[in-house]
């Protein structure tokens, strides 16, 4: 039983377990968030231009059956809305977020090979007190 009890405590303490259970809980906050932004900000604006905010009452009637597109169609327009406003805040947030744009840094040309070896020649012309070399004057090999 103790062993049990322990590993049920190692799988909780995993990384994994706490960060799900962070990103749910933050989850729900922000659909909160988003849900108050929808409701109580973006639909009285539809409503003040359209007149109306809600199609959930349209319904079709076939004979004695009643189809109730309208809960469909509301259900998408939610969806939709959301997602435009959760989009919006999500870009809102990256752009706040994203770290200003450093000074293009100029490019400096890498040294050629002959360049290292030109000032080698030269470094060890000088401690031979030797005059410089030029490439001209170097001893075929």
């Amino acid at each position: 039983m103790f062993i049990l009890i322990k590993e049920f405590r190692t799988f909780l303490m995993r990384g994994n377990v706490i960060e799900l259970a962070v990103g749910i809980v933050m989850g729900t906050v922000f659909t909160a968030i988003v849900t108050a932004l929808v409701e109580h900000v973006i639909t009285p604006i539809i409503v003040a231009v359209t007149g109306n905010a809600s199609v959930d009452q349209l319904a079709l009637q076939i004979g004695s059956a009643e189809i109730g597109y309208g809960q469909f169609l509301q259900a998408v327009i939610d969806f939709v809305l959301i997602a435009l406003v959760l989009f919006v805040i999500i870009k809102v947030i990256n752009n706040l977020s994203r770290k200003p744009e450093e000074a293009e840094e100029v490019e400096v040309e890498a040294p050629s090979v002959e360049n290292y070896l030109e000032e080698i020649r030269v470094l060890l012309a000088e401690r031979a007190d030797t005059p410089n070399l030029s490439r001209d004057d170097r001893p075929l090999e």
